[in-house]
């Protein structure tokens, strides 16, 4: 079916006047049964997972269907994040998204290749009209992949409503077997004041987990006086996976009465961030363990929480017994149950929770400025959710900010005055976060304005001035120079940087730009001969790599094809 302009648009503004969700409207983005390596709302570094991750069976190069029909609204490729994604826009007002994708349909591919060789550029964003690259549901659109940043072969396909928040694409009628009862890993309380505590302490306290042959949980009977909170780590797995997918809802209630509902249905990108004051931040970067907080501290504006009673705390008074349950749940109602007893009991002695005491107060609400010699940090209004003393320090060019286990909301600035540098020193100087065990410089978006050199970023943490005087390398990988290459398909070349990182990169045959695709996961740059931009018997390939701080190496050789 091909669709006029006006009868779209007719079509798309009824759609978006309905507020259900159609059960038979999309279909299957593939051919395969679908087994998820990636559930929706599952639990990112920094954000929300956006959709699903459909398994590709470990291989590349499955054909992606259009799961409704509509017209390819958006098409962007780039090194990281989704790689090379399609964007359909369907008449009933909602949008598809398939990502990490091999490549596109011939069509498609024609379309978009054309404006990369326009533009001398592999990254490319581009927002066809309605009438441009219209498809029909069951469509071929694209082939299957690994590209981005990806961790392996999958589909990433998406729902998104005309406001382009994602939806949970099983409220649309998928289907994914599952018949297994979500996990409960650990189950944490926290005092959530000076007066309360858990098991004599006022600190945070890790409560031992008992299976229970139900498949439900317990903990070992606990002892509480005042305000309390809890948090667990829970997944899913699906019956035909091994992996440890997010859940689908969390409730919990305190003596039978509910105190908070978490529902992972519907989110948005401008809160997904705010995942990080859902889970215990501090926690997850130490442990690597994402607890999820049944509770809503302040400034958290995430809309997740369908229902919370005093945000989700309970208040344990002395000489008083309680039961609090949790209940996590999967798409398919699987349902494990958590319970913990608890004895109100007011102690004398209790041990106090250390704290952190600096010279250095921020204040969550206000723009906040720390100086030392030619360095200063700039925090704007709300790059934090709470306020608290700042770790700062200054060693030479190397700045303490704190440490990374304090969520940051937005990006803070970092500058030095490099004036006492000598000219030609600075010029290969960057900013760099120190990471890990060994303090790997890692590089922060640096820019130059005279004698002063910053970096917005948005993560606590180490950084430090770091020189960088080594060219990229580049070498071929299945070619040599003055070899006959008629019968290959693809010319690929390897390139690498030890220091800032690869900037950019261009590659002409014969003079004239030829499109190559990076990926950084292999550090490769492929060129495809079926382009059909190499024509001539003799070819003079010259590549051109260049670091974040303008070293550059230039790689010449020549190939013959007929």
């Amino acid at each position: 079916m091909r669709f006029t302009l006006p009868f779209f648009l007719f079509v798309c503004a009824f759609g978006l006047a309905q507020d259900y969700y159609p059960k038979d409207y999309f279909g299957n983005p593939l051919d395969v049964t679908l087994v998820l390596s990636g559930s929706f709302a599952e639990l990112r570094s920094n954000h929300f997972h956006s959709g699903l991750d459909i398994k590709t069976q470990q291989r590349e190069g499955l054909k992606v269907y259009a799961s409704a029909s509509g017209y390819i609204s958006r098409i962007k490729i780039s090194h990281y994040g989704y790689g090379k994604a399609l964007y359909i826009t369907h008449p009933n007002g909602y949008t598809t998204v398939y990502a990490h994708l091999q490549k596109f349909s011939p069509e498609i591919e024609t379309y978009i290749k054309k404006l990369q060789y326009e533009k001398e550029s592999f990254e490319i964003e581009v927002f066809p009209n309605t009438e441009e690259l219209i498809v029909e549901k069951g469509e071929v659109i694209a082939y299957s992949g690994n590209t981005g940043g990806s961790g392996g072969p999958h589909l990433h396909f998406e729902i998104r409503d005309n406001q382009e928040r994602p939806i949970n694409p099983l409220l649309f009628g998928f289907d994914v077997k599952d018949t297994t009862l979500p996990v409960i890993k650990e189950v944490y309380a926290y005092p959530m004041d000076k007066h309360s505590y858990v098991n004599k302490s006022n600190e945070k306290q890790k409560l031992r987990l008992l299976s229970l042959p139900n498949g439900d949980y317990t903990v070992e009977n606990i002892q509480a006086y005042g305000k309390i909170g809890f948090a667990i780590e829970s997944t899913d797995r699906q019956d035909l996976a091994y992996n440890n997918n997010g859940v689908y809802n969390i409730q919990a209630f305190f003596n039978g009465n509910k105190k908070i509902d978490i529902d992972f249905k519907r989110f948005s990108f401008d809160e997904t961030r705010h995942l990080n004051r859902f889970i215990d931040y501090g926690h997850y970067k130490t442990k690597k363990e994402r607890l999820q907080k049944l509770f809503i501290e302040p400034n958290n504006p995430l809309s997740i929480y369908k229902d919370s009673d005093n945000y989700g705390f309970i208040r344990v008074e002395d000489s008083t017994s309680s039961v609090y349950k949790v209940a996590v749940k999967d798409f398919k109602n699987n349902t494990s149950w958590l319970t913990i007893n608890i004895e109100g009991k007011k102690e004398q002695d209790f041990k106090v929770k250390d704290s952190f005491v600096s010279s250095y107060y921020i204040h969550a609400d206000k723009t906040n400025e720390l100086l030392y010699n030619h360095i200063s940090v700039e925090f704007y209004p709300e790059t934090f959710y709470d306020d608290f003393y700042m770790d700062f320090s200054v060693s030479n060019d190397t700045i303490k900010l704190h440490d990374d286990t304090i969520p940051v909301k937005k990006h803070f600035k970092i500058t030095y005055d490099i004036s006492h540098y000598d000219s030609a020193d600075a010029h290969k100087l960057y900013i760099a976060r120190l990471v890990g065990y060994k303090q790997h410089p890692w590089y922060s978006n640096t820019t130059k304005e005279k004698n002063l050199m910053y970096t917005i970023t948005d993560d606590l943490g180490t950084y430090a001035l770091v020189t960088d005087t080594i060219e990229p390398t580049i070498r071929p990988i299945n070619f040599k120079d003055g070899q006959w290459l008629s019968k290959y398909r693809y010319l690929k070349v390897k390139i690498d940087d030890e220091g800032s990182g690869i900037s950019n990169y261009r590659a002409t045959v014969n003079g004239k730009w030829i499109l190559m695709e990076y990926d950084y996961k292999t550090k490769t740059l492929t060129h495809d001969f079926n382009d059909g931009i190499i024509t001539e018997t003799k070819n003079n390939l010259k590549v051109i790599v260049t670091d974040n701080v303008g070293n550059n190496s230039t790689f010449e050789t020549t190939f013959y094809r007929k």
